[in-house]
């Protein structure tokens, strides 16, 4: 359905894509170690954390991944825990999500943590990809850490039709596609005994990078307090559980 309506748009969509492509201001990923802890201050063992995703796991649009969606999750997390949270974030700009099941995933394969979070969906939406390949992708690293004891939650794949760096047309078309994936995605992790933290979020413009397509350090905070918050229903003992030993 969505390619029956892009279809006949194309003439219009490909050169307003090639041209945003061409003239796009690229931020670089955040500076610093991809790994920290937040509350070090508090008693107990660290709760461990795992971000696997693209360029946002990356820390593009933060000055350092402190001020990223994995810094921010987890001293979040640390708060609401009232525990030190270990965490790690590995995540490259422009990733696919089966794209980071080849370059990712093994990279963390042999590891456990108490949660795995999945940022996916901006570069499968604009690299259109396939259902079959988005899903595959998806199953594959979900089934990983499921069968490790993990607790792994989805993100909601990002609403591209807020992206200010895209013109008007190309932010419809591919909001529509994001949201198709979307709905696709939250369907897979539910089947596959996996959280997924939708957006819920009003979108405002403080909350984007000055590339107009990344969150801003506000953002990131935003959002990494929204995920945390929607973590704590499920109850800190659930949170806390240990990993399957292997």
């Amino acid at each position: 359905m969505w390619w029956a309506a892009a279809l006949p748009l194309l003439p219009l969509a490909l050169p307003m894509a090639v041209r945003t492509r061409r003239t796009a201001l690229r931020l670089a990923p955040a500076a610093g170690v991809c790994e920290g802890i937040a509350g070090g201050e508090l008693a107990g063992e660290p709760f461990r954390l795992l971000l696997l995703g693209e360029s946002t796991v990356a820390g593009v649009g933060a000055s350092c991944l402190d001020f990223a969606l994995a810094g921010r999750l987890a001293s979040a997390l640390s708060g609401r825990l009232q525990r030190p949270v270990a965490w790690r974030a590995v995540g490259e700009n422009g990733i696919t999500a089966g794209e980071a099941c080849e370059r990712l995933l093994p990279r963390v394969a042999g590891q456990d943590y108490h949660l795995v979070a999945l940022v996916f969906g901006v570069n499968d939406t604009t690299h259109f990809s396939s259902s079959q390949r988005w899903l595959g992708a998806l199953a594959q690293l979900i089934g990983h850490f499921r069968r490790r004891g993990t607790r792994v939650v989805c993100t909601a794949v990002p609403p591209l039709q807020h992206f200010t760096a895209l013109p008007w047309l190309l932010r419809q078309l591919l909001g529509w596609r994001a949201t198709l994936l979307d709905r696709q995605l939250s369907v897979l992790a539910l089947a596959q005994g996996a959280g997924y933290c939708g957006v819920s979020l009003e979108m405002q413009p403080q909350f984007l990078a000055i590339d107009g397509y990344h969150p801003s350090a506000l953002g990131y905070q935003v959002w990494g307090e929204h995920l945390a918050q929607w973590l704590e229903p499920d109850g800190r003992s659930e949170l806390a559980r240990e990993p399957a030993a292997h």
